[in-house]
């Protein structure tokens, strides 16, 4: 017998949250619905209150993406992507993810995620899903940039990237931290590792460092790191585990 899923549907399209919902009613064995969400924002909430074993998720959504969603979870549940993605960008999902529906769902393909869930594995783990994350960022990869706009009053200030040692995340903000001074941007980290140059690394869930000014790296216990940079203040930053080979393959060790 299958093991149900407490399952949330996410997505912020009303017609495409009630077709799955009908959808997915025709499988009760396999999936118990705990709720919907409209947006990213909302899901983060109920995931953290309802702890679903499952998510079906809307990649493009306003304010908070799919994507963005994922990064700012402790714990990510199974996910089954809803997207409209071309096919040379499904080929991250096929590799990384428990499976993706295309728009719009349709019930025969339904049946085949459910024969790949009654052959999934419960321990598949979070960083197979910042996998995707990172592919098909890749994939949607724009131009390189070269500086960064904040708002500083009424005026637009560019900081050029060469003069900036890290980028740290707050609760609503980033902090760009540059040269001569600190600022404050509302930018997502995911939005700035797509175009930010090779130079730039994510070593923190919370954390993207420019490596030209790391000094050092120490062994800290977890198999995790301490990266000093040699910033005006000095700013030692302690790694991510998840972060850990893109680490390593930067230090080539």
């Amino acid at each position: 017998m299958t093991n149900q899923y407490k399952t949330l549907i996410i997505d912020d399209e009303p017609p495409a949250r009630e077709r799955l919902l009908k959808m997915l009613a025709h499988f009760p064995e396999t999936f118990q619905v705990l709720d919907v969400a409209k947006n990213g924002t909302e899901a983060k909430q109920k995931i953290e209150i309802l702890r679903p074993d499952l998510i079906f998720l809307d990649i493009e959504m306003p304010g908070l993406t799919g994507f963005e969603l994922l990064e700012q979870l402790e714990t990510i549940p199974v996910v089954v992507f809803c997207t409209a993605y071309d096919q040379y960008s499904l080929k991250a999902f096929e590799t990384n993810s428990i499976d993706y529906l295309v728009k719009p769902v349709r019930l025969e393909r339904l049946k085949k995620t459910i024969d790949k869930l009654n052959l999934f594995d419960r321990g598949f783990r979070s960083q197979n899903i910042l996998e995707v994350l990172k592919e098909v960022t890749k994939q949607r990869e724009a131009k390189k940039m070269t500086s960064i706009t904040v708002k500083k009053g009424d005026k637009l200030i560019f900081i050029k990237l060469d003069d900036v040692s890290h980028f740290e995340a707050s609760e609503k903000y980033i902090t760009v931290y540059a040269v001569n001074e600190n600022y404050l941007s509302d930018r997502s980290l995911l939005q700035l590792e797509q175009k930010l140059p090779d130079s730039f690394l994510r070593v923190h869930r919370g954390v993207i460092i420019n490596t030209n000014y790391v000094k050092e790296v120490q062994k800290y216990f977890n198999s995790r790191f301490i990266i000093s940079l040699n910033n005006k203040t000095k700013t030692n930053i302690t790694t991510g585990r998840s972060y850990n080979g893109a680490i390593k393959n930067w230090m080539d060790v």
